[in-house]
């Protein structure tokens, strides 16, 4: 059998233009701003307990360490209602200080 006399040229790649890229990109946090939205939604809509109001907190101590007099710090919480009936607050919340602090 003969060898081809033909040579095999070598393709200049494409160069993929910016707005495609552009268009990728968009894409790619459109799909991720959807997983977390549904992660999130789906989290927050089923309740935990029924037929009363259940408060969630999600965290139940908090260690400052040692805070020099005068310094003021903060603390956040996030508080849920896990139930499927409404949860009515019928006092001020308060803060404990646990012993020896």
């Amino acid at each position: 059998m003969p060898k081809s006399s033909k040579k095999v040229v070598p393709q200049e790649k494409q160069k993929v233009p910016i707005w495609l890229w552009g268009i990728i990109a968009v894409g790619a946090v459109l799909i991720v701003m959807a997983l977390i939205s549904s992660s999130q939604a789906a989290s927050t809509t089923a309740p935990q307990v029924s037929g009363k109001p259940v408060l969630q907190v999600d965290k139940e101590k908090v260690d400052l360490g040692d805070v020099p007099l005068g310094q003021t710090v903060s603390v956040s919480f996030e508080l849920t209602n896990t139930g499927d009936q409404p949860l009515q607050l019928t006092k001020k919340p308060y803060i404990e200080v646990a012993a020896g602090c």
